[in-house]
């Protein structure tokens, strides 16, 4: 049935039933590529699809991070978000069950109508400060967010210098961390963007459409500056330039973004370097030195 056995699909199962309010027994599990982080499977009872992510029993707290994440996105009612149904612990594995969402490749207009009401996403700024209401993931990563009233202090230090921490504790010590923080401080002191909902974690892996319509999914949420996405959408396959111009339709990015945008993506290249090592610990080590750290 799955390497996970009978036991834990049918107690998914009786799940699903409670939150639906009917019957569902599924009888077609098929394990789907989610990438690095989860197994993922899409289930079936023959008239209802769901889409299951297991792990560990520990990975529990990145399951409910992820959930909370997706209805606070959800809740705007601008992008299709996968609805959450339940998570919880079964057979010594974690599950988050989600809805399937049948996803296609999106067009040149899709992709500028995908700017667009990510731009009207940002928009969304109802917080006075940076940061969220719990702690939460990138990827496996833990992310820190406690609320801070000044944006150069939360990125440079519940960003760049928590990650370097975690680098450090693995044996990386790719630069002297008090030093870099306060570089980026520097680097960003007089920058106060309106605190926006981010997604957290924009590539294109975490996107897709439904019937021309965006859909995001896997968000690693918080409220911080809307440049952190476009940088991320940038770094490792670029979305397409129609996006841009959807976005700038709507809200047009500010001239020296683009002297920030390397500050921004660092980020994830040291998460990449965490989880992955090899070439991207050099690239964490050229973008130290080429933002002048």
């Amino acid at each position: 049935m799955s390497n996970y056995g009978v036991n834990m699909w049918h107690f998914i199962s009786e799940q699903i039933s409670e939150c639906i309010q009917q019957d569902f027994i599924c009888d077609d599990i098929r394990e789907v590529n989610s990438g690095d982080s989860h197994n993922a499977y899409k289930i079936s009872d023959g008239k209802h699809r769901f889409f299951v992510k297991t792990n560990e029993k520990y990975h529990l707290p990145n399951f409910e991070a992820e959930a909370e994440g997706l209805k606070h996105i959800s809740n705007t009612q601008l992008f299709r978000v996968p609805k959450v149904f339940c998570t919880g612990l079964v057979s010594g594995h974690s599950f988050l069950v989600l809805d399937h969402i049948a996803m296609t490749k999106g067009n040149e207009q899709s992709w500028f109508h995908f700017g667009q009401v990510l731009a009207k996403l940002h928009k969304n700024n109802t917080q006075q400060m940076y940061g969220w209401q719990e702690d939460n993931f990138i990827g496996l990563t833990p992310q820190p967010n406690l609320w801070q009233k000044k944006w150069n202090c939360f990125f440079a230090e519940q960003r760049i210098g928590f990650m370097l921490q975690l680098l450090a504790e693995k044996g990386h010590e790719l630069a002297n961390i008090a030093n870099v923080v306060e570089s980026i401080k520097n680097l960003l002191k007089g920058h106060n963007p309106s605190p926006s909902m981010l997604h957290g974690d924009l590539w294109q892996g975490n996107t897709g459409f439904h019937k021309n319509l965006p859909v995001l999914f896997d968000p690693a949420f918080y409220y911080g500056d809307r440049e952190t996405d476009l940088a991320m959408s940038e770094l490792f396959s670029r979305f397409p330039e129609s996006f841009y111009q959807g976005y700038n339709h709507v809200w047009p990015l500010e001239d020296d973004y683009e002297y920030r945008k390397p500050i921004y993506q660092l980020y994830h290249v040291l998460n990449h370097a965490l989880l992955f090592g090899g070439h991207y610990l050099d690239s964490a080590k050229a973008t130290l030195k080429n933002i002048d750290i």
